[in-house]
């Protein structure tokens, strides 16, 4: 007795000739996007990596850029303190006379200003100006009798600006007119107003 070993597989309609076509299109499509995708993450990736390392580069060049941003500055400071030590050495001689260590220390100040002038640092007038808190700094206030109110009268330390801006504020005397009752030793009825 002889069996058939012969497998026979019914075929449904789905897998006709025609079907294994729609899934291989499908499968294409997807595999593409799938490339597409890992293509964009890697490039992400990259990018990321990138900034990162232009992030630090910056820092670097920031902190290095700050270590250094004064060199040229300093090197205009070099002469002055070259002239002030020369200054220093003529005044120990005893044949140094004295004009000439006054004219020298005068030499000195003038290379001094013109330094700070290239660096943008220029100094303030404040004598005969009204007080303004933004450029001064009031240390005294004296009675000016028949005299204006908040002036600055006298400049006991000089102030400087920065490209416009205050560097240091100047330090002054102030005006301050006397009210008739002071000018009369009034009893002082009203002071709470």
């Amino acid at each position: 007795m002889e069996q058939n070993s012969e497998l026979v597989i019914p075929v449904t309609p789905k897998e006709t000739a025609d079907a294994p076509s729609v899934p291989t299109v499908q499968d294409d499509a997807l595999a593409a996007k799938a490339q597409e995708v890992e293509r964009l993450q890697d490039r992400l990736v990259r990018l990321q990596a990138e900034f990162e390392n232009y992030k630090k580069r910056m820092a670097r060049e920031k902190a290095e850029f700050l270590k250094f941003a004064t060199e040229g500055l300093l090197l205009e400071f070099l002469p002055v303190l070259d002239n002030l030590e020369r200054a220093i050495a003529s005044a120990r001689t005893e044949t140094a006379g004295r004009e000439a260590v006054v004219e020298g220390i005068d030499m000195i100040a003038r290379l001094f200003r013109a330094t700070l002038e290239k660096a943008g640092v220029k100094p303030m007038d404040a004598v005969g100006k009204p007080f303004d808190p933004s450029l001064h700094q009031a240390v005294m206030q004296v009675e000016s009798p028949g005299g204006p109110d908040q002036v600055v009268l006298e400049e006991i330390q000089k102030g400087y600006l920065l490209e416009g801006r205050v560097l240091r504020a100047a330090m002054v005397k102030v005006s301050r007119a006397s009210s008739p009752e002071a000018e009369r030793g009034g009893s002082g009825e009203g002071a709470g107003e």
